[in-house]
C-alpha cells in the first residue's frame, strides 16, 4: 500500500473489505448518489454525496458505465443507465401490479376490451400489467412490450409527469409516426403534455391505431410522484370518451393503495 492510496482503499480486510467497506459496499454508494431529483451528476458531485474518494468513483464510474448500469452524456455529466432502469422497474413493478389488480380487474368488466399498466423506461412505455379479451378491439401493446411514449396515451401521462430533460430529450429526439393522427410536431407535442398535466389525463383517438382509442390517467405513490400510467385501449368511436370517468377512478384507486393521499 503506498503513501499516496485513498482512505477508503486502506484496510483491507476479507472478501475484498476496506475501511471505506467492501467493493460492492462502496458501488452501491455511488449508485445511491443518484436521488429521485437529481437526473445526472459530475463525478466529482458522485464522489462527494458518496463518500467515496474521487479515485475510485472515477474508476466505478468507469466500470458501472461499461455495464450499462450507468451511462455518460455528451457534457460528460453521468445519468442512471438503461439497464439500472429496467432492474429497478422489474423491482418496483411487482408491488405495484399487486396493488392495480383488483382495480384493473374492475376496470375490465366496465370496458370490456384491453386495460394495461405501464412504466416510463428509456423514454418508452413498458407494459408491465395487462388484461384483455378475445374480441377486444386491436391493441398494439403486449405484456413485457414497449411503445413510444409519445405516441401511446400512458407514455403522454408518463412523459407529462417526468423530469424537464426527459421531456426535451423526446422533443429533439426522431419520434416515430404511426397514424395520421400521432403526435410529431414539437410545438404540438408540448402543448398535448401542457394540457395532459393540466387535465389530469390523456385521450388518444387513432394515435397508434385508427380503430383504436387510448384513455390514461396517472398512478401516484405516497410521496405524490407518477410511478405509473393505468391505460384503457377501446373502440375510437362515439361512445370512446365515456370511458374516461372509469378510467380515471380506478387509477385514483390504485394511487390509494400504494398510499397516495386522496386528490
Amino acid at each position: 500500500m503506498t503513501a499516496t492510496a485513498s482512505a477508503d482503499e486502506t484496510a483491507s480486510g476479507p472478501a475484498g473489505g476496506t475501511a471505506g467497506g467492501t467493493t460492492l459496499s462502496r458501488a452501491v454508494r455511488v449508485l445511491e448518489a443518484f436521488g429521485p431529483d437529481l437526473a445526472a451528476l459530475s463525478v466529482a458531485e458522485i464522489a462527494r454525496r458518496s463518500g467515496v474518494s474521487m479515485a475510485t468513483t472515477s474508476r466505478m464510474v468507469a466500470e458501472l458505465v461499461r455495464l450499462g448500469l450507468l451511462e455518460r452524456g455528451a457534457d460528460r455529466r453521468v445519468r442512471a443507465g438503461l439497464r439500472l432502469r429496467e432492474l429497478a422497474s422489474r423491482a418496483a413493478s411487482a408491488g405495484l401490479r399487486e396493488a392495480a389488480a383488483p382495480f384493473m380487474e374492475d376496470l375490465h368488466a366496465v370496458v370490456g376490451h384491453h386495460v394495461h399498466l405501464g412504466v416510463l423506461e428509456d423514454a418508452r412505455l413498458l407494459v408491465v400489467e395487462r388484461l384483455s379479451a378475445p374480441d377486444a378491439v386491436v391493441d398494439a401493446s403486449r405484456f413485457g412490450g414497449r411503445l413510444p411514449a409519445h405516441a401511446s396515451s400512458g407514455g403522454l401521462v408518463l412523459l407529462a409527469h417526468a423530469p424537464a430533460e426527459v421531456r426535451e430529450r423526446v422533443l429533439a429526439g426522431r419520434r416515430e409516426r404511426f397514424t395520421a393522427a400521432t403526435v410529431t410536431d414539437p410545438a404540438r407535442l408540448r402543448t398535448l403534455l401542457a394540457d395532459v398535466r393540466r387535465g389530469g389525463f390523456a385521450f388518444c383517438r387513432g394515435h397508434v391505431h385508427p380503430r383504436a382509442a387510448g384513455i390514461a390517467a396517472p398512478v401516484r405513490d405516497a410521496r405524490g410522484r407518477v410511478v405509473a400510467a393505468l391505460t384503457a385501449v377501446v373502440p375510437n368511436d362515439a361512445g370512446a370518451r365515456a370511458q374516461v370517468s372509469a378510467l380515471r377512478v380506478a387509477a385514483r384507486g390504485v394511487s390509494r393503495a400504494l398510499g397516495a393521499r386522496p386528490a
